[in-house]
């Protein structure tokens, strides 16, 4: 509209004409600057394989005999023909979301890998479509936000390396020069590695567990490309990621819980509340695995099925001990509102005081009020707190070589040590007098190699086989590791049991012959 003079305070500002202002190179340092931690960026380059319809996704970590080189994420899903891989990469470019769809902002790819990455590469066909790539660096982006091509004959033979996980279609990302990479130093990749799988294996259970249980495939695997045993090397480390459950009690804490209850916010609409009590002193891995106790009571809020925030409580009220139970279910609404704003990371929302004020003014469907919900989970906390508990010893955690699974169920069981290292299983070439070594200064139980078919069927077998082998191991060894001084009592304990499952192993191979025969 025309500027009238003498009409400053008018309710429209006038404008006479406009010019398109396309970004400065420099808004790349921005881009790698935003706060992404490791385990949120990864998760979002996972929320892409979802969209595009992938069942089966695996993060793959690349090593050699002294450092980690490189990590992929790569999936079965639709892919992207050279158009999708352009728009992909386009920095500042939004693409339209469908309703169900994980991504929002179109800015999650690019921020989330060059925050730890000086470099990105992806690579992707479509059933139409031969493979492709383009490469996106933090130079490239200073250079008016070149984006490389990549030969396709890399591309073609990058996707035919993962012909089991990519069959059609499917997409690799890859990240090059990752900054963490570089400051683990000569001899601690596997320390470096053992620790950063953990959390990312929590990580990613626990935000994705509704996919996870819906048959969502994610693997986690390490390849060591130093070894010669075929061109990709040898695969040292392989966990199939299990959904951590954050309502996963198979009793609940208090009779006639879960109760959902209907807030009425104001600007939004009623919210439907899903309200939790676990029971006291639970030990299942959706209750004690995820983190703080005291972090995670409160809302839990989900965005078309992906947990978006773990906990917290929004200004409602301060976080305390005696809440520790109390756990919230919450679905965003599909539509975009001014009241609850997720974050680009995709792991905080921020709420209005409408949301606090609708979820005081609460209550489910027999009056019962949210209010009165936190007394019960409050008194369900001190009732647990009376009862006599046995206190089971700590022990030293079960790490590489150890089903991912048998590993939560040993943290349920058992309390752990806190700051040791984990028991680490190996195959290694052993005295024909020893069934299995201590290497105690690296916390690792050798098992002679020898013996290695015999206890899978006769195959090579993965990083984590012979778990029932590895597992009463673990349960026998456990207390000969963290020790300062080393008795003779318990050196001969452990070549008595050695000599005995020296004669076991033996049976166990005649029988097996005999059976073949």
């Amino acid at each position: 509209m025309p500027y009238e003079p003498g009409t400053v305070w008018q309710y429209e500002v006038p404008t006479t004409g406009s010019t398109h202002l396309p970004p400065d190179a420099g808004y790349g340092k921005a881009l790698t600057n935003q706060g992404y931690g490791f385990e949120v960026a990864i998760a979002d380059l996972i929320d892409n394989s979802v969209d595009a319809g992938a069942d089966k996704i695996v993060v793959h970590f690349l090593r050699d005999a002294e450092r980690i080189l490189t990590l992929l994420v790569i999936d079965n899903g639709k892919g992207m023909d050279d158009h999708g891989l352009d728009a992909a990469m386009t920095v500042g470019r939004r693409r339209d979301y469908g309703d169900n769809a994980l991504g929002m902002y179109g800015t999650g790819l690019k921020a989330a890998s060059l925050s730890h990455a000086a470099s990105l590469t992806v690579v992707s066909r479509t059933k139409r479509s031969r493979a492709a790539g383009r490469r996106l660096t933090a130079e490239g982006i200073e250079d008016s936000f070149r984006c490389d091509t990549v030969d396709p004959r890399y591309a073609q033979e990058l996707v035919d390396r993962y012909d089991g996980i990519i069959e059609w279609q499917g997409t690799i990302v890859r990240w090059d020069q990752v900054r963490v990479f570089e400051t683990v130093t000569t001899g601690q990749s596997d320390h470096f590695l053992s620790k950063a799988i953990a959390r990312l294996e929590t990580h990613l259970g626990l935000y994705l567990h509704r996919f996870l249980q819906d048959g969502l495939k994610l693997d986690i695997a390490v390849w060591d490309i130093s070894s010669s045993e075929g061109e990709l090397g040898e695969e040292v480390d392989h966990i199939a990621v299990q959904p951590l459950d954050p309502f996963g009690y198979k009793v609940p804490g208090k009779a006639r819980y879960p109760r959902t209850f209907t807030a009425p916010v104001e600007g939004l609409g009623d919210i439907q509340l899903t309200a939790h009590i676990w029971p006291a002193k639970s030990k299942q891995a959706g209750f004690r695995q995820i983190g703080s106790l005291t972090d995670r009571q409160g809302f839990y809020f989900y965005r078309n099925n992906r947990l978006v925030q773990a906990g917290g409580w929004n200004g409602l009220r301060n976080p305390e001990g005696h809440l520790v139970l109390a756990r919230v279910e919450v679905d965003l609404p599909a539509q975009g509102n001014s009241v609850l704003s997720l974050d680009v990371k995709k792991e905080t929302v921020t709420v209005t005081p409408a949301f606090t004020l609708g979820v005081e003014k609460a209550v489910d469907a027999d009056g019962h009020t949210f209010h009165q919900y936190l007394n019960d989970a409050e008194a369900t906390y001190r009732d647990g707190a009376k009862r006599n508990e046995i206190v089971r010893k700590a022990v030293t955690p079960p790490g590489k070589g150890l089903d991912p699974k048998i590993k939560r169920v040993i943290k349920e069981e058992l309390p752990e040590k806190p700051n040791e290292e984990p028991i680490a299983f190996s195959w290694a070439a052993l005295p024909a007098d020893k069934f299995f070594d201590l290497d105690r200064e690296n916390n690792v139980v050798l098992l002679n190699r020898a013996f290695r078919s015999d206890f899978n069927d006769g195959r090579r077998g993965g990083s984590n086989d012979a778990p029932v082998t590895k597992t009463l191991l673990y349960l026998l060894l456990e207390d000969c590791f963290g020790l300062g001084r080393w008795e003779r009592g318990r050196q001969d304990r452990v070549d008595y049991w050695n000599t005995i499952l020296l004669a076991a192993a033996g049976a166990h191979r005649e029988r097996r012959t005999q059976t073949a025969d």
